[in-house]
């Protein structure tokens, strides 16, 4: 019989063990790779700042274009004045409260300058298309992060099930070795050495299920998923034959990936934005040529016209000749005034104008040749980026294809010494049921049988994350 305690600590941690399963059938959905990138590219935060980033990238694009039309404004304005001043409109002085009203249409447009608007667009676009690409890499990131996420899972759950595999092998035989103590074929130190192992892989097992709901927890938070609780992902069986190759060299992956990468195609697109911006520089130092026309006319309260005509009112003396005669002067009464109406002001006060203008520029304190030196500085520095980026690519492709063959070479070599490590182990054990040897040798031959197995686990899926990063450099989509 076993001994109580060892049997309340099984109960707990087989309560623990299978806490997940429990949520897997309270979760109702299991999630494929694919579902999961699927869902934390949606769902992902810096994805869509980056896409707003790129939707005002579109909208600086459509003003450089918008730049090239002429513009068209319309003003008013409906003043007083009070105090002596020129009345604009009589072009008298006034010293009374005058009030006064202007309209005008006016319009300019840039006929040259250079090229800076041209060049202003395709620096623009340039820059949007590198946005695009930005996005794309950070969706590619993303997938990378979760497919590794993904795959730590699987791990696991195989690393779980072993170590469950293994205390099941030691409670049998510490069933076993009780009833030889008990029935006084084995001394209780033999069944003491046996509950030590049984507790310390009931501790492996509390530890690898510790792991698996950590790992279920980091791909959870990387979904962006409220809780964990209830999240399951799909388990496909995952093989590496014996007979698997690289059949690809490190070259040619790399050329794939510099065609197909959007890192590289965004630093591309950086540099041609650069290289934009250096003949927008350039294109300060030319001349500027711009038409501009205006359409206007205004009223003024001191604009009078006289009323009716003036009445005669006979001759009034003004002097005498040198013969003594009396020289008269015909004498009209003065005539009403009245303020000019709004409309006939607005008719007869009306202008117009249009007229090209020429800007040389000679000289502005260098700060065009500074715009230009700007311009050339950052386009070396996009330059260098492109060689940065493909180099880094260049030697995660060259890193993953040796990791992926060393996996591969260590995944044949632990398995057959994994099948080794079973068939002494399989000799230990019997040997041992029988008292050939003792308990350390026992725990011994299985410790090496656990070590060999993570060994294999370890290197199985070290190889199937390498070459899932491979057949990313290739533009494979990214799938167990």
């Amino acid at each position: 019989m076993q001994n109580p305690k060892i049997v309340l600590l099984s109960f707990f941690v087989s309560l623990f063990v299978f806490r997940v399963p429990a949520q897997q059938a309270a979760g109702g959905k299991t999630w494929l790779l694919e579902e999961c990138i699927d869902y934390a590219i949606k769902n992902n935060i810096s994805v869509k700042q980056s896409e707003l980033n790129t939707d005002l990238a579109q909208v600086n694009l459509t003003q450089s274009e918008a730049n090239l039309l002429p513009n068209l404004n319309g003003n008013g304005s409906h003043s007083y004045n009070y105090g002596r001043t020129i009345d604009r409109f009589t072009n008298q002085f006034a010293t009374q409260q005058v009030l006064s009203q202007n309209l005008s249409l006016s319009s300019d447009i840039n006929l040259f300058s250079g090229l800076q608007n041209l060049n202003t667009i395709k620096e623009y676009k340039y820059s949007f298309l590198a946005g695009k690409y930005d996005i794309d890499k950070m969706k590619n990131d993303i997938s990378l992060n979760v497919a590794s996420d993904y795959l730590q899972i699987l791990y696991n759950m195989e690393a779980l099930e072993n170590s469950m595999n293994q205390k099941k092998i030691t409670e049998a035989q510490a069933d076993r070795t009780k009833m030889l103590v008990d029935a006084g074929s084995a001394a209780r130190g033999t069944l003491l050495d046996i509950q030590a192992q049984l507790a310390s892989e009931e501790l492996n097992v509390t530890t690898a299920q510790n792991n698996l709901d950590i790992s279920y927890l980091t791909l959870a938070q990387l979904l962006n998923l409220q809780s964990a609780e209830g999240f399951v992902i799909v388990k496909p069986e995952l093989s590496v034959a014996n007979e698997a190759l690289l059949t690809t060299t490190p070259a040619q992956i790399y050329n794939s990936a510099v065609t197909n990468l959007p890192e590289i195609k965004s630093a591309d697109n950086k540099v041609k934005s650069a290289d934009k911006a250096v003949d927008v520089a350039w294109g300060g130092l030319s001349p500027k040529l711009s038409f501009s026309a205006s359409y206007g006319t205004g009223y003024s309260g001191a604009a009078l016209q006289a009323v009716g005509a003036p009445v005669f009112n006979g001759f009034t003396p003004i002097g005498f000749t040198s013969l003594g005669d009396t020289v008269y002067s015909p004498s009209y009464s003065s005539p009403k005034y009245e303020k000019v109406p709004l409309s006939d002001q607005y008719k007869n006060n009306v202008n117009k104008s249009f007229g090209f203008y020429l800007t040389v520029p000679i000289f502005n304190r260098f700060q065009t040749k500074t715009a230009i030196d700007r311009a050339k500085i950052q386009k070396q520095s996009a330059e260098l980026t492109v060689e940065l980026t493909k180099l880094t690519i260049q030697k995660n492709i060259q890193q993953a294809y040796s990791d992926a063959n060393a996996a591969l070479k260590k995944y044949a070599s632990s398995q057959k010494a994994l099948e080794a490590v079973q068939e002494s182990f399989k000799y230990t054990e019997q040997k041992f049921n029988v008292g050939m040897v003792n308990t350390n040798d026992f725990n011994t031959a299985k410790n090496k049988l656990i070590t060999t197995q993570s060994q294999v686990l370890q290197a199985k899926y070290e190889f199937v994350f390498k070459t899932k990063v491979l057949d990313f450099y290739q533009g494979k989509p990214l799938k167990l």
